[in-house]
């Protein structure tokens, strides 16, 4: 189902002065020009995700604030053995959480027991720092000039709204450390991935996410959780430079094997994700709960540029997942 959007050119506050969704935020954009003046507690969520993948690795960091607590993690995985190396921890009322309104400016930070990340994000670029057991990641992601991100507000109502900055493709360079040794992280052959989420939620939401890149290509895909507000989270990423794709799509997979390879498909987007690996991750404590299998794997197939163009999307490497939250 084609989506009637609007493209945002200039800064604006998500919120009105009362809290409610400001309707001047409800569109798609470019670049970070969303200002996430959130107000009030009990259904906002903050978070910043970044995904990286290396020709060995694949590393994800999360830092949130859920209101009630922070959900912080580091995740690894070796590639070539498929071992996984995972700590998350919950921090009641999120103390010591630091989460920037703005997307590409200032420092997000989270601690734990046993876990530190810092993100400084500068107009050049955000530097990330990330500390747990036996586990060391020290990179820099630079922000190519011309460089474009997705930013799109999903307006489920005037007190239920999410902001989402997806940032696909970045090069990054530095070191992970595992154990005593010492991986160098090369932006030829490796790319980051920037999950930047603010908004109020609805107690009970479904998602999906997929992200995939390579050299001069990148594709974004979302589901699910944006169906019926006429907006999409999917676009087609050129040598940096963004293509909307303003379709609802069609997403099959099957939930009794996670393995089995997936299909995102609508107007101008034929792409199929062959995973490698599954990682599965579930919360339970009490009324609040989640679950999300993320698979890693290589995409292929097509998807349509702007002018028309067919863009082959065949060795993209990322990740495909399905998310259901309490919370």
């Amino acid at each position: 189902m084609p989506t009637q959007e609007r493209e945002i050119t200039a800064s604006v506050d998500l919120c009105l002065p009362d809290g409610r969704l400001n309707p001047r935020a409800i569109g798609w954009s470019r670049r970070p020009l969303h200002r996430a003046n959130l107000r009030g507690w009990g259904r906002t969520k903050r978070w910043e995700y970044w995904g990286i993948v290396t020709p060995t690795h694949i590393v994800g960091l999360v830092a949130s604030s859920l209101d009630y607590a922070g959900v912080h993690g580091v995740y690894v995985l070796d590639r070539a053995t498929g071992v996984e190396i995972s700590k998350d921890v919950v921090v009641p009322l999120a103390r010591g959480t630091v989460l920037p309104d703005r997307s590409g400016t200032g420092t997000a930070s989270a601690r734990g027991p046993g876990l530190r990340i810092d993100i400084v994000q500068r107009p050049q670029g955000t530097s990330l720092l990330a500390v747990a057991p036996g586990v060391r990641l020290d990179v820099e992601v630079p922000l190519p000039k011309g460089h474009e991100s997705l930013g799109v507000v999903v307006p489920w109502g005037p007190r239920r709204f999410q902001y989402t900055l997806k940032d696909v493709g970045r090069p990054v360079r530095g070191t992970l450390t595992i154990g005593q040794t010492e991986h160098a992280i090369d932006e030829a052959d490796s790319f980051a991935v920037l999950d930047h989420g603010r908004g109020r939620w609805p107690y009970s939401i479904t998602w999906n996410w997929a992200a995939g890149s390579a050299p001069g290509r990148a594709i974004q895909l979302g589901g699910k959780w944006t169906d019926g507000t006429r907006s999409t989270e999917n676009a087609l990423f050129v040598d940096g430079r963004m293509h909307k794709i303003g379709d609802e799509l069609a997403w099959r997979y099957d939930r009794r094997d996670w393995m089995r390879p997936w299909r995102m498909s609508g107007p101008g987007v034929e792409v199929d994700f062959h995973p490698f690996h599954e990682k599965v991750s579930r919360t339970e404590l009490g009324v609040v709960g989640s679950e999300t299998h993320q698979c890693f794997g290589h995409f292929s197939g097509r998807a349509r540029t702007d002018e028309g163009a067919w863009i082959d999307l065949d060795g993209l490497v990322g990740w495909a997942e399905e998310a259901r939250q309490r919370w």
